[in-house]
């Protein structure tokens, strides 16, 4: 059997001469590339030798500066509250009789409990056996002030009787002294006849007035009283039907506070109403938050996949346990099928800023400086922040579009003003 020959690649070799035309150019060419090389491992270098310390990648967080839209929000849990959920008072202690059970539903004026107070249904009948005997005097003050006005008549036309006959008297005597048939002393006489007449009349007009006077005054003292314990009397019998506890809203009977046939204290509440036709949401938000939360702001109710227009109705004035108590109304219809204290999720638009530097949230971005990262080196520059939302921080000054910076982790940095990244 021959030996096996295996053959080289002899002839597909071309060797090249030394004075070849391309040699000294491509000599050049790579020296040029290792200087730069060197140059730029000589900056890096120089770089990396100013640092203070080396921080792993792994580590931080870097985000890089954009453009957009500044959206800050508030997003929330909280349960589905009645607005209007009344809750009915005993207005008199009693024996409470129930009509209807928790959860059953509600019109608006149907009488869901009543009160049995055996001292109120006394007092109005006392009140009103006073009030009747009031209406009594009111009925013999008119007929004194009638009695009173004629007796007043009657001594005025008798005075002005008596007047006339000494008028009378008077022409006699007079007709009598002119013809020489009297003496001067009886005409003196029946002129002091007739001034008494006069002065009787004058008095038995003015009586006559005053006794009128004191007549009415009597009279309006006894109406006034009259008025006032009809005021009484309608204000008993207002309790005294309030007894009977009415719906004040169409809804559902929510809870009984007290038990069948009970006996309540006045002002006790006997039992409570939700109107299931005014939903809202209470939230709670932490304090931190809460400070640009406002009366009035719109928001957004995530009912299922949809959401629904509300508004900010109310915030509460005091913190407790570090949250805000707020409440959130729908605008316009609100949907079917809400139950109490279903949970659900609100989203608060506090502001809106548009074409606006932004960096990722993170706790190392801070107004005052941040660390920028380039050529694997953070570095601490100033920076000064904005506006921020629950991703984003708006940012003023102190960087440029592109630029990336250190959003978490900086911590590990300490208080160096220049860090190297490894591995960035």
């Amino acid at each position: 059997m021959p030996p096996l020959m295996i053959r080289d690649t002899s002839n597909q070799d071309v060797q090249l001469s030394e004075a070849s035309e391309h040699g000294p150019r491509r000599r050049a060419l790579a020296a040029v590339v290792v200087l730069v090389a060197l140059a730029l491992s000589a900056a890096v270098a120089q770089r990396w030798a100013r640092t203070e310390r080396s921080v792993a990648r792994e580590r931080i967080r870097v985000a890089q500066v954009s453009r957009g839209t500044l959206v800050r929000d508030i997003v929330a849990d909280g349960r589905v509250t009645a607005a209007n959920n009344p809750t009915l008072y005993a207005v008199a202690a009693g024996t409470v009789t129930f009509h209807v059970q928790a959860g059953d539903g509600a019109r608006r004026g149907q009488a869901l409990a009543e009160l049995a107070s055996p001292e109120l249904s006394s007092e109005v009948a006392q009140q009103r056996a006073v009030l009747a005997g009031l209406a009594t005097e009111v009925e013999r003050g008119v007929l004194g002030l009638t009695q009173g006005q004629a007796n007043a008549k009657k001594l005025v036309d008798e005075a002005e009787l008596d007047r006339q006959t000494a008028s009378r008297e008077l022409e006699r005597y007079q007709l009598g002294y002119r013809e020489r048939l009297v003496p001067e002393l009886d005409l003196l006489r029946a002129q002091d006849n007739l001034h008494k007449a006069e002065i009787r009349l004058s008095h038995a007009q003015t009586e006559s007035g005053l006794l009128e006077q004191a007549l009415r005054f009597e009279l309006r003292s006894k109406r006034l009283a009259l008025e006032r314990q009809r005021a009484l009397v309608s204000e008993l019998e207002r309790q005294l039907d309030a007894l009977v506890l009415r719906s004040p809203v169409e809804g559902q009977v929510g809870q009984l506070l007290a038990a069948q046939s009970a006996h309540v204290p006045a002002n006790a509440p006997v039992l409570r109403v939700v109107d299931l036709t005014a939903f809202e949401l209470e939230i709670a938000v932490p304090d931190g938050l809460a400070r640009d939360l406002a009366i009035g702001m719109p928001a957004q109710i995530e009912v299922g996949a949809r959401a629904y227009p509300g508004r900010v109705r109310s915030v509460a004035a005091e913190v407790i346990g570090g949250e805000v108590q707020s409440r959130i109304e729908f605008v316009g219809a609100a949907p079917g099928g809400l139950r109490q204290n279903q949970r659900l999720t609100a989203r608060v638009l506090l502001d809106e800023k548009r074409d606006v530097l932004l960096i990722e949230r993170g706790p190392s971005v801070a107004s005052g400086s941040a660390y920028f990262v380039s050529d694997g080196v953070a570095e601490r520059r100033p920076l000064r922040t904005g506006a921020s939302s629950i991703g984003a921080v708006e940012i003023l000054s102190g960087a440029a579009l592109g630029d990336r910076i250190v959003v978490s982790g900086a911590d590990a940095f300490g208080d160096a003003e220049r860090v190297r990244i490894a591995g960035d």
